[in-house]
């Protein structure tokens, strides 16, 4: 979902420094969530930052997600600063997903998800999709408290 699109033609230079002046608002609810606009109600001035800065959000968000997966096939993860980093933005990026494919918009629709606590009671994809939902996110709470605790114990 977040891999650029490769186009016949495309100028090596430009696609070698990030640019992609083909780039358009993504018509998917979730990719958009992951990419949204940065100038809320300025389409001229968010496309133009989209232009110049999306291919490389796309491939720093590729790039931690394959990290974070990578450390999926050990035995035993043991983070570095590093791959906490890596870790955090890719739980990040996946519960946004989540997020939008349940369709959480507000704090009422967030309380609804979290009451899927049981295994044993899913019946549906939703149900299954709440529960990786919050599981990502007890995971995402867990890593940044010890990320937090690190940076405390540097000191």
């Amino acid at each position: 979902m977040l891999q650029p699109e490769e186009r016949a033609g495309q100028d090596p230079l430009a696609a070698l420094i990030g640019l992609d002046m083909d780039v358009a608002e993504p018509t998917d609810r979730a990719v958009k969530r992951l990419l949204p606009n940065v100038v809320k109600d300025d389409g001229a001035a968010s496309l133009e930052f989209r232009q110049l800065t999306e291919r490389s959000l796309r491939e720093t968000k590729i790039g931690a997600l394959r990290a974070a997966a990578l450390d999926l096939d050990k035995d035993e993860i043991v983070l570095t600063p590093e791959g906490a980093k890596h870790w955090s933005m890719a739980l990040n990026d996946v519960r946004l997903v989540l997020a939008e494919r349940l369709d959480i918009r507000d704090e009422e629709d967030a309380e609804h998800v979290h009451l899927m606590q049981d295994w044993s009671q899913a019946e549906d994809v939703e149900s299954y999709l709440a529960l990786v939902y919050n599981f990502a996110t007890w995971l995402q709470e867990s890593l940044v408290q010890a990320m937090l605790q690190s940076l405390e114990t540097r000191r």
